[in-house]
């Protein structure tokens, strides 16, 4: 039986060709970027080629990356680091009901230390309205911080609108963007932003290693403090292989966008339409049409996500019931919840999200199975009137 992985918003297998580009700095290539031997050296032009190559991919200056442990570090760094470097100027943060973890906990923890969040509403299509932002901020909001586009459901955030009220307001603005860089074209000069995450195993690199974008002029007290790597924004020795492989990894991404694209669009229609064709009682979750290439997430109605995700996954076939960062609590999505998706129906939600590797043969494999699946779990529903 053929193995399918259709969780690509979990996380992405490492492209050989990055693979290819990380294995000598695990060995021959081994120094410390910090140190003025050659060993060091030879390593520092490394990660600064990365650094290049990140930059590369949403039209940045190199200076303005700082390397990270990935997407969840990003994030913190950018909401604390802008709450801490300007308690001077306010305490109010804005954020939106359906970010992620990663955001809201440090929001969260920042609301437990004085400071002020609202958390902004989203329609049924998971949109945040400008309107919104612009009536939330006042004369103390010091961070705006809005998801480029959600993990669960897909939907693209209106950033470039919401970023032209921040600016007016003289209000930094942070996106977490690591379910879109190397997804969708990412320019921060377009966005208009002023930070920006990303993570590597979202688009074919290692895990363990991010990026935060700081524009330049930006506030921020440094997230990990100890030694001066990083321009002294944030401390500890480089992880040069997982670095190199992210530099690689942008590379290839911004080669490739286009034909990524172009490759995922029909075949995620195509999933979507085979879906709801071939099996009744089924809500879309997100925009339709505003929404990543890769991503479909539904709810079935009288089912429940992880009996269906069990099911797939004896089939061969791996999904997610949503966040791969949360999807074994007992509790239903918040972000589906934000959309004004009932408990019930929340507990039968789950995420295709599809990638490079994913084929014709793939889908079709999928909807040969998955309406069985649920005509067998709606048998056995107790929510099913027989």
């Amino acid at each position: 039986m053929k193995r399918i992985y259709l969780d690509y918003a979990a996380t992405t297998p490492v492209h050989p060709d990055v693979a290819a580009e990380m294995q000598p700095y695990f060995s021959e290539k081994f120094g410390n970027p910090s140190s003025i031997h050659s060993f060091g050296q030879e390593a520092k032009a490394a990660v600064e080629r990365a650094r290049e190559q990140v930059a590369g991919l949403i039209a940045a200056q190199p200076e303005e990356i700082v390397f990270t442990s990935g997407g969840t570090e990003a994030n913190n760094f950018a909401v604390q680091g802008i709450a801490l470097a300007n308690e001077d100027r306010g305490n109010h943060i804005i954020v939106s009901k359906i970010e992620h973890h990663a955001v809201l906990e440090p929001a969260r923890f920042l609301e437990n230390h004085g400071f002020k969040v609202t958390f902004l509403p989203v329609d049924n299509d998971g949109l945040v309205h400008p309107e919104d932002v612009q009536k939330a901020i006042t004369d103390k909001t010091i961070l705006v911080s809005i998801m480029h586009a959600n993990n669960e459901i897909g939907t693209i955030e209106p950033i470039e609108e919401i970023s032209k009220i921040t600016k007016e307001k003289g209000v930094y603005f942070h996106t977490d963007a690591v379910q879109t860089v190397g997804s969708i074209p990412v320019d921060v000069n377009k966005l208009g932003v002023d930070l920006l995450s990303t993570s590597a195993h979202k688009l074919y690199g290692p895990k363990g290693v991010g990026a935060l974008y700081i524009r330049k002029g930006t506030r921020l007290e440094p997230f990990i403090r100890g030694g001066g790597q990083e321009r002294h924004r944030r401390a500890s020795t480089e992880n040069v292989a997982g670095i190199v492989g992210f530099g690689k990894a942008c590379e290839l991404a911004k080669n490739e966008l286009q034909s990524r694209i172009d490759h995922l669009i029909p075949l995620r229609d195509k999933l979507i339409k085979g879906i709801k064709d071939n099996i009744q009682d089924v809500v879309l979750n997100g925009h339709p049409s505003i929404r990543l290439p890769k991503n479909v997430d539904i709810t079935v109605k009288y089912v429940e996500g992880e009996s269906m995700l069990l099911n797939l996954d004896i089939e061969g076939i791996a999904v997610s019931t949503g966040s791969a960062c949360s999807s074994g609590a007992l509790e239903p999505s918040h972000v589906l919840m934000a959309t004004g998706i009932s408990p019930e129906l929340a507990h039968g939600s789950i995420r295709f999200t599809l990638g490079r590797l994913t084929t014709d043969e793939d889908i079709d494999r999928v909807l040969e199975v998955y309406p069985k699946i649920v005509e067998k779990l709606r048998k056995m529903s107790p929510l099913v009137k027989k």
